[in-house]
């Protein structure tokens, strides 16, 4: 399903449909993976954006993640604090739009790399500054806060462990992508 093997890149819309809704349910799952730590929560989501992204490519992954926000909008209570739609209208309503966003341009920037994992660190650390930008926007304007303080409160807390989820998303899926690679090339059908 890796969206940079040739091999598996695939117009079976059934496929397709069920890998958006797997990395959709992994939104869900990595939603309730949270640590109340101010106005924003710390949850595993980003690294889920970063894998939808990088797996599913730019389209797909990006899909995902519309998926996901639609849940949110039907008011199903799938954020991380179970708000539902009022999610969309406190401190986090950025983030999750800028999931989407940076589910995209990941995607986009791995389709249109070589395949090295410092490319796709590269990729997540673009996709973070996008994450961040929608953010720390929404942050500000929904509490009031001057910029600083959302960068102190939306921003600087979250930073080296998305980095850490960055890379560790890259590692993943380029050593997946190997071994897919390596099976096809002893195992060919």
């Amino acid at each position: 399903m890796l969206r940079t093997i040739q091999l598996t890149r695939t117009n079976n819309h059934a496929l397709r449909l069920a890998a958006i809704a797997i990395f959709t349910l992994l939104m869900v799952i990595s939603s309730k993976m949270s640590i109340e730590i101010g106005a924003v929560p710390f949850t595993m989501q980003v690294l889920v954006v970063f894998l939808s992204g990088m797996v599913l490519g730019s389209r797909d992954g990006a899909a995902s993640q519309i998926a996901y926000i639609s849940l949110i909008a039907a008011n199903l209570p799938v954020d991380a604090r179970g708000l539902g739609a009022a999610a969309f209208f406190g401190p986090t309503g950025g983030y999750l739009m800028g999931f989407a966003v940076a589910a995209f341009v990941i995607g986009w920037l791995v389709e249109n790399s070589q395949d090295k994992v410092w490319q796709r660190f590269l990729a997540g650390i673009i996709g973070i500054a996008v994450i961040y930008t929608f953010g720390a926007i929404v942050l500000k304007i929904v509490t009031g806060m001057g910029w600083s303080a959302a960068w102190t409160n939306g921003v600087a807390p979250f930073i080296i462990a998305d980095l850490i989820k960055a890379l560790i998303a890259a590692t993943l899926v380029e050593g997946s992508r190997s071994l897919l690679l390596r099976n096809r090339d002893n195992n060919p059908l």
